[in-house]
């Protein structure tokens, strides 16, 4: 069942719980994680970052669009990061059905200015809006941007913002990194922060960069008001660990040998945070 957005992340707001968004640069993965939000009877969200988008083409949607219609779950096809008004137009045109603009490295007034151009053009044809307040840190210079130093989300700039962009959703920087952390970092989020956004906003907020972080933390910030959580790196780091192992046996050339394996370490992971954001079994919600 294909979905916008907002239609997705309304019904997670009003019931607590928050929605898979899983980063995916192949069929390969895609399959594998509708797989997985199938079998678990989890909405969820396919989120496809610039360069991801770079990589497969545009006409890889087509494909994407007709597997989110027959699916026996709620889908939304969401551009994941988008940084310019023309990237956020290109997905429309494709058949995006939720964009994230991100200007949070631009100064807050320009923030406010873009992501309202872009609110204007994507709700004009019911396409759903994600935007971004905040920096979120970045682990390792490769994959998704991100800062050297995390500047926390303000609630103050974050009611504002609300009012004057009119976006459905918000993703808040309350201290994750994109990426896998390095083993000296300790992650340690903001509860308290994000429950006080949530409080003043009460529209479905985001959460970017939750790899590494605990389960407690994870499922903590569940509670206190997420509802959306983008899955890359883990999910990532799951599909090519096992490549690598299978492809210890030189002779394996075969896609249809090699990329099973792969898909199912992606899926025990994606069950696993399907789990952990209490999505499992959500769908009949819809």
């Amino acid at each position: 069942m294909l979905c916008t957005g907002d239609e997705i992340l309304s019904v997670a707001n009003t019931h607590g719980f928050a929605v898979p968004a899983f980063n995916i640069s192949s069929y390969s993965m895609l399959r594998a994680v509708v797989d997985a939000c199938e079998e678990k009877r989890s909405p969820h969200i396919i989120a496809i970052h610039p360069d991801e988008l770079t990589h497969i083409g545009t006409d890889m949607l087509a494909s994407i669009i007709k597997i989110a219609y027959t699916s026996s779950v709620p889908t939304a096809i969401h551009l994941d990061h988008g940084a310019s008004y023309e990237q956020v137009l290109l997905a429309i045109q494709s058949g995006f059905t939720s964009v994230m603009i991100d200007k949070s490295f631009s100064p807050f007034d320009e923030n406010i200015a873009e992501t309202s151009r872009v609110v204007r053009a994507a709700h004009a044809v019911g396409v759903s809006v994600e935007a971004e307040l905040g920096t979120i840190g970045v682990s390792d210079k490769y994959g998704e941007t991100g800062s050297e130093e995390i500047l926390y989300t303000d609630p103050d700039d974050a009611q504002r913002f609300l009012e004057e962009t009119g976006v459905d959703s918000l993703a808040i920087a309350i201290g994750t990194r994109h990426g896998l952390y390095p083993s000296e970092v300790k992650p340690e989020l903001r509860i308290d922060l994000l429950a006080e956004i949530k409080d003043r906003l009460r529209i479905p907020l985001v959460l970017h960069g939750g790899s590494n972080n605990s389960d407690t933390e994870i499922a903590s910030a569940v509670h206190a008001g997420i509802n959306k959580i983008n899955i890359s790196s883990d999910i990532k780091a799951a599909y090519f660990l096992k490549m690598r192992e299978v492809l210890t046996d030189i002779h394996l050339r075969e896609p249809n040998v090699i990329e099973p394996p792969c898909e199912e370490a992606m899926r025990e992971c994606a069950a696993q945070k399907i789990d952990l954001f209490e999505s499992a079994g959500k769908a009949g919600l819809y």
